[in-house]
């Protein structure tokens, strides 16, 4: 990114140039062209002409663009171009010289590629990368610009009966024409930020290119005349160029584009639509004129628009597939196409007798980063902390973002004896030097990491990546910036039965929320019901036993939550329920810290997913969300709607009954609805005691 001057009263002085622009424009026009009238509209329109090159030169000392030789070139051909205007209009008003082509001609040819290499650069500068979608789009539009130029100027100005000198610069117009507007369609739809300057050139291009393109069509009917309307658009494109270059934002018109977005906004769907029906309906028009001369090129253009649109829906979709699986802040993996590949990679080396290594990274002190320097410099601190991560692992690795400020690595054939060298590896890569915040921010930034070994430490996705977290705790705990390996798994069972002390702390954190937002009681009821419920539907021992844990511990994460947004009294922001909705999230990560309890820490973090998709936090569908979650929505559902909550009363039995029912098969499972409900006819699910009603016993 190129200097900046200082901030002055100058900055201003683009809309000074264009309403004393606008007022000679005004005073052309009262000017009668005869007589001394002639002389000052030449001295007018060439003062206007001419003023638009002064001030790309001004603008360019002014705001020292860099590079500079994008707006060099533009200013250039503005130089070339009032030349022309000068030479064309003295010899119209001056001396009545007519002839087509005339003396200015071959100076307007001339500016075309000036223009070209110029906006060019500086596509090339905001879109170093590749934008295949932005091209796509202006070949659309050209090639629906280009078939009308060709059946209503090229084609008729080649089959005039006149010399060739007429023909070469009666066609050189409309080619040249195409070719700027490809060029500046390329700039308005390709990436980039989009400051007054870019509308202001944006405006220079496209006014240029319609009254050249009716100049043309004027010069084969017959009925151009000096002095016309057109002038006054040629004028206002050379007001648009220098003010341009005079805007303050000037100099960050070659800024490079941020990641694109793959979105196509309805502007856009509209331009490329009526573009793609240019080439049918013209066919239809000629048809109708019966004039079929042109039927072959008309015919390709419908080719290569269909080849074109073709190309776009395809890369539409591999867009939406890459979002799918990346994350748009980092550019890394996925949460979701990590665990979705986990389970493969253990299968593969399972089968060829081989290992697998995960390792779990979390920044250390993230929150005081977000809390000193802004969200904004956590942001740019986690695109930092990615790329030095990214960096630090092998071509076949699977790296994603895991959570807020958590990063998860995947790395296959890894042997124990690895482990720790690859987790040094990443840990010093962060390290190394101080993170940039922004210009004059540097932090130091550390991590810690933690590490676990297929088959040695988990012979399942689960108990793997819930040992790499306990060791990422434990290096956090000795002081982090550490890196710890694992300890091995002796079996690998899928209810806890032992590790008693911390299902116990888990239990009390379950009460102390339950304390804090219920009157009654709430997880131990859903997790009798959730039991009752489960055992119903024919599911074995082991998953009744863990829908009850999950029951019991489904709201653990909201101890993370601040109180003051649990227990707001009224209508929570969008960003406090951005904050709420991550508390199964939190819940997962403490429950995952029991080793063996991976099954209930998945249900915890599914328990607020929907049947129809529309859940959190992963939007899992139907089948796709554990038995064991279904029952628990439908059980915290119930038990939410039958108290007093700060946005909505008590509901009746009765009232909460056709709530559920009403969520059938959108909220709810259909089948566990109709379960509970028959399971609450008769008495045996759906009641809630007041804690004095609690025995030790069912507290514990």
């Amino acid at each position: 990114m190129g200097a900046r001057g200082p901030r002055t009263e100058n900055d201003r002085l683009w809309i000074g140039y264009l309403s004393a622009g606008a007022v000679v424009m005004f005073a052309y026009y009262l000017v009668p062209p005869v007589g001394a009238g002639a002389g000052i509209r030449i001295t007018l329109y060439c003062l206007l002409s001419a003023s638009a090159a002064v001030m790309v030169l001004y603008g360019v000392f002014r705001h020292r663009p860099r590079p500079r030789l994008p707006w060099l070139l533009l200013g250039l051909s503005q130089v070339v171009y009032a030349a022309a205007d000068t030479s064309f209009y003295v010899a119209h008003y001056a001396f009545g010289n007519l002839d087509y082509p005339g003396v200015a001609d071959p100076l307007y040819v001339a500016h075309y590629p000036l223009v070209v290499a110029g906006l060019m650069m500086l596509i090339r500068r905001r879109t170093p990368g590749r934008d295949l979608p932005g091209v796509i789009d202006a070949a659309v539009i050209s090639v629906g610009a280009a078939m009308l130029s060709w059946v209503y100027l090229i084609a008729p100005n080649a089959r005039l009966d006149a010399p060739v000198v007429v023909k070469a610069f009666s066609l050189a117009y409309p080619v040249l024409d195409l070719l700027m507007l490809t060029v500046a369609l390329r700039l308005i739809l390709g990436g980039g930020r989009r400051p007054g300057s870019f509308w202001l050139l944006t405006f220079n291009m496209l006014a240029f290119v319609a009254a050249d393109t009716m100049y043309v069509a004027q010069q084969l009917a017959g009925t151009y005349e000096t002095g016309n309307f057109l002038d006054a658009i040629w004028l206002a494109g050379n007001l648009a160029l220098g003010a341009a270059a005079l805007h303050p934002t000037m100099a960050r018109l070659t800024d490079p584009s941020p990641v694109r977005d793959a979105g196509i906004g309805p502007a856009r769907i509209a331009a490329l639509t009526g573009a793609a029906l240019i080439a049918p309906v013209t066919l239809y028009v000629q048809s109708a004129r019966g004039d079929l001369r042109d039927i072959p090129v008309i015919a390709l253009a419908c080719a290569l628009l269909f080849g074109l649109t073709i190309a776009r829906l395809a890369g539409l979709v591999s867009d939406q597939r890459r979002l799918a699986i990346t994350d748009a802040l980092t550019g890394l993996h996925t949460r979701r196409f990590f665990e979705a590949q986990l389970p493969i990679e253990v299968a593969r080396a399972r089968r060829a007798g081989g290992s697998l290594a995960v390792f779990i990274v979390d920044v250390d002190h993230f929150k005081s980063i977000n809390d000193r320097y802004g969200h904004p410099a956590g942001d740019q601190a986690l695109i930092e902390i990615a790329a030095r991560l990214r960096g630090a692992a092998r071509g076949g690795d699977v790296l994603a973002r895991y959570g807020g400020e958590e990063f998860a690595l995947l790395v296959p054939e890894a042997a124990l004896s690895e482990l720790s060298t690859i987790a040094e590896r990443l840990r010093m890569r962060v390290a190394s030097s101080p993170v940039a915040l922004s210009e004059d921010t540097w932090i130091a930034v550390t991590v810690s990491v933690g590490a676990a070994c297929f088959p040695l430490h988990g012979d399942s996705p689960n108990e793997l990546v819930a040992t790499a977290d306990r060791a990422m705790y434990v290096a956090k705990a000795r002081g982090r910036d550490q890196v710890v390996v694992g300890e091995a798994v002796a079996t690998s069972t899928a209810v806890v039965t032992d590790h008693t002390a911390m299902i116990d702390y888990l239990s009390h954190v379950a009460d102390e929320v339950d304390a804090l937002l219920h009157a009654n009681e709430h997880s131990l009821a859903i997790s009798r019901w959730a039991l009752t419920l489960v055992t119903a539907l024919g599911q074995d021992e082991a998953t009744a036993r863990n829908a009850e844990l999950a029951g019991r511990l489904h709201d653990i994460g909201k101890i993370v939550i601040p109180e003051a947004v649990l227990t707001k009294p009224t209508a929570l922001t969008e960003d406090e329920w951005r904050l709420v909705r991550q508390h199964p999230e939190y819940g997962y990560r403490l429950a995952r810290m029991v080793p063996g309890f991976g099954v209930v820490a998945d249900i915890i973090r599914q328990h607020h997913e929907r049947y129809d998709g529309t859940g959190y936090p992963s939007r899992l569908v139907g089948n796709g969300i554990r038995v064991e979650a279904r029952v628990l929505s439908v059980c915290d559902s119930w038990a939410a709607m039958l108290v007093d909550r700060p946005y909505q009363p008590a509901l009746t039995v009765d009232a909460a009954a056709e709530q559920l029912r009403q969520g059938r098969g959108t909220q709810f499972d259909p089948d566990v609805v109709d379960l509970f409900l028959d399971l609450l006819r008769r008495g045996q699910v759906g009641d809630l005691k007041k804690p004095t009603e609690l025995t030790p016993e069912q507290w514990s």
